[in-house]
């Protein structure tokens, strides 16, 4: 049966079979197998169109797919694999779903649209973290490793779950971030605060704003913005994702700020894409561009600004790099400028700096065994640069960094940190 409608099949005659992006995969690298490279994975989309394939063949290639889009800057012919992939899933969600379960399927449904969205339940759930973690349990399970009941991909990212901030603190947070007292105000930007990062990420929220603040931005957050819709997007909810996409829009809009702002490399590839979703919608792509034009991650705003960088960080420093900041965002020179700016830093580059570490959203819970095994061959690149720190600039990231760090027995000497951390604590604040 041929596909050639729902399935993105123009897209994928733009591919010439070159071979450019095999070595920049990191599925290809670490599984050996041309069904688990771009362009195999492209190939198989052109054949299922074309009726050579069923749907089904084409569900565990596309399934252990990072959708890191670092083929697409290695392509020399400008193949647009995220349309394929994206394009795909949409295709394989739907046939996906018509073999799921009913409880399954009710499952997936509420924590995509009654979860992720929902601020007050994501803070719900934070809030007994920070319970679990607080009242001493947490120290409890670790000693006698009742973790280890769970499945190992649930409980080794456990164990590496950053502090959540406290309930009153999260209700203390002002909507309102000011530049200091006497200085006018270099630009007036929006916060986009995330969903899992805004609840288990706050700390790094409330520094973002701070330091913006300090950089002579005023920052405002609003309630009315929504999940950014990546991992529907990811998933092939593609009606979901517009849902999203609509509420964020919408409620951004109404604001007159010069910038909206994320320090989420995973967020922002999603917000900057916002205008695709709507491709030939007379109303809503218009929107959406004007939503995009505005959308800045948080590094290319500091980097213009002049930070009070006056604590030295005496430590040698590593980058790694969001897939999606990198690769879809095109944020690459703005993250090492302002590492560098630091006092102290020796930076030290590691082999290969651009690929992927194996997290890509909930890639590494999904698939676990796959994604360590792509986080080994990242941990073998970091150890050469003899690293006491490692920088991200993403929530995953920053999660399967601390994780490889723990199963190299490196915790004791190297810490894991998000920029914003680290800028932070040069300028003296916490």
């Amino acid at each position: 049966m041929k596909h050639t409608k729902e399935l993105p099949y123009d897209e994928t005659i733009q591919c010439v079979q070159c071979g450019y992006c095999l070595p920049a995969c990191p599925t290809y690298v670490t599984m050996e197998r041309e069904t688990h490279s771009p362009r195999g994975r492209i190939n198989l989309v052109k054949m299922a169109a074309e009726g050579h394939l069923s749907l089904h063949e084409l569900e565990g290639p596309l399934d252990l797919c990072l959708g890191c889009r670092a083929c697409e800057t290695a392509c020399p012919s400008g193949v647009e694999y995220g349309k394929i992939l994206e394009g795909a899933r949409e295709v394989l969600a739907e046939h996906k779903a018509r073999r799921t379960s009913k409880p399954l399927r009710k499952m997936q449904d509420a924590m995509f649209r009654n979860v992720f969205p929902d601020s007050k339940k994501l803070k719900v759930a934070a809030d007994m973290i920070w319970l679990y973690q607080k009242s001493g349990l947490q120290k409890v399970a670790h000693k006698g490793k009742l973790t280890r009941v769970l499945p190992q991909n649930l409980w080794a990212f456990e164990e590496v779950l950053p502090q959540v901030t406290s309930p009153a603190s999260r209700r203390h947070r002002p909507r309102l971030f000011e530049p200091p007292q006497g200085t006018r105000p270099k630009w007036k930007v929006a916060f986009f605060t995330g969903c899992i990062m805004d609840a288990m990420f706050e700390k790094i929220n409330r520094l973002s704003m701070e330091l913006l603040a300090l950089a002579g931005c005023e920052v405002q957050v609003i309630a009315e913005q929504t999940c950014c819709g990546a991992l529907h997007a990811h998933a092939g909810r593609k009606d979901d994702t517009v849902m999203l996409a609509k509420q964020n829009i919408e409620a951004f809009e109404r604001l007159d700020v010069d910038f909206i702002i994320n320090n989420a490399g995973g967020c922002g590839a999603m917000l900057v894409e916002y205008d695709h979703l709507f491709h030939g919608d007379p109303e809503w792509e218009t929107r959406a561009k004007a939503f995009v034009a505005k959308t800045r991650d948080i590094t290319q705003v500091l980097a213009q600004c002049e930070l009070p960088l006056a604590k030295p960080v005496d430590e040698i420093v590593t980058y790694q790099r969001s897939c999606h900041m990198t690769n879809v965002q095109k944020v690459v020179k703005e993250p090492l400028e302002l590492i560098k700016r630091i006092p102290g830093i020796t930076y030290k580059e590691m082999a290969n700096p651009n690929m992927c570490c194996g997290s890509a959203g909930i890639y590494n819970v999904v698939n676990y065994e796959e994604s360590m095994e792509i986080l080994d061959v990242k941990m073998e690149t970091v150890k050469t640069t003899q690293a006491t720190t490692i920088v991200t600039t993403n929530p995953g990231c920053l999660l399967q960094m601390k994780l490889g760090v723990q199963r190299e027995g490196m915790s004791a000497k190297v810490r894991t940190v998000h920029l914003v951390e680290l800028l932070a604590e040069s300028c003296g604040i916490s």
